[in-house]
């Protein structure tokens, strides 16, 4: 803990949070990455990729750095436990190919948010699937073998306890219409998922919207998701993936734009009561 601020729990986002404190510290400096790297008798991408997270960071990093910037002992010693921390593995990266490295990023910020925000136009959200569909969507949607799906399905049930936890973060779906029609497997499959969704939205912390088809317009062209954290230094980000790869959008424009945009899907998706109805009404639908 530092000036009453609890670090955050995974190494993901300890790894993340030490390079925002790492890049505050030189921009307060006026310096630029070459120029602390000359100063230190490093390279100017060294000290980039140390303040974006994609280079690891020694405690004598930290020493060094902390030297240059003339930095007290807490902040020293805080950062440096952020270093050594930001290498252990999450519960998450024992699981192999199960799940792909560029989503480990991702999973290790989830666990950490205190604020969820998501829209999915296509599929039941991830935090509310059932284990026989996770295990639909990656045999059909990618090369995996049996071994590496059960992975995945596994980690996908880990997951979703963020929901139920004690400090479940206070997370708003807005899910359309099409997702809960679209059916994945066969109708039984589906009626078991339309059962597990309502129970997902029962839960005290998470709020569920649904968008249906004769809503209109809406502000959104695909799926994304809106992690926000509780300390203050860890910003708020967008995420969006695709097949092979993510995409993490950190910036205070993107941020804003994309938290307007869900404002605009929550104003046009059916409140919440009604959605149970509509959620109730697709799952008489598959019980015939």
């Amino acid at each position: 803990m530092r000036n009453g601020v609890e670090m955050a729990g995974s190494p993901t986002a300890r790894r993340r949070r030490l390079s925002i404190e790492l890049k505050k510290l030189r921009e307060k400096s006026a310096l630029t990455c070459a120029q602390v790297g000359e100063a230190l008798d490093w390279s100017g991408s060294k000290v980039n990729r140390m303040e974006t997270g994609t280079g690891r960071v020694q405690p004598s990093d930290i020493d060094a750095l902390c030297r240059f910037y003339g930095t007290d002992d807490e902040l020293r010693e805080f950062l440096k436990s952020l270093a050594r921390q930001a290498k252990v593995r999450g519960w998450w990266q024992q699981h192999g190919a199960g799940v792909p490295e560029w989503f480990n990023i991702y999973i290790g910020l989830e666990q950490d948010a205190s604020t969820f925000r998501q829209y999915q136009c296509e599929l039941v959200p991830g935090l509310m699937q059932t284990q026989a569909y996770v295990a639909e969507i990656h045999k059909t949607g990618a090369h995996m073998s049996a071994e590496d799906i059960d992975r995945a399905v596994r980690v996908r049930m880990e997951r979703q306890a963020m929901l139920s936890r004690p400090n479940a973060p206070d997370a708003w779906f807005v899910l359309n219409e099409g997702a809960l029609r679209n059916v994945i497997g066969d109708r039984a499959l589906m009626r078991e998922q339309i059962e597990r969704v309502m129970e997902s939205a029962a839960l005290p912390t998470v709020t569920l919207q649904v968008l249906p088809f004769d809503s209109g317009s809406y502000p959104a062209t695909g799926s994304f998701t809106m992690l926000g954290f509780p300390a203050p230094e860890d910003r708020d980000l967008v995420y969006r993936d695709g097949i092979t790869d993510a995409m993490y959008l950190e910036g205070e424009h993107h941020v804003r734009e994309y938290t307007r945009a869900f404002d605009g899907l929550r104003a046009a998706a059916l409140s919440p009561q009604r959605s149970t109805q509509l959620i109730e009404s697709v799952l008489k639908e598959y019980a015939k």
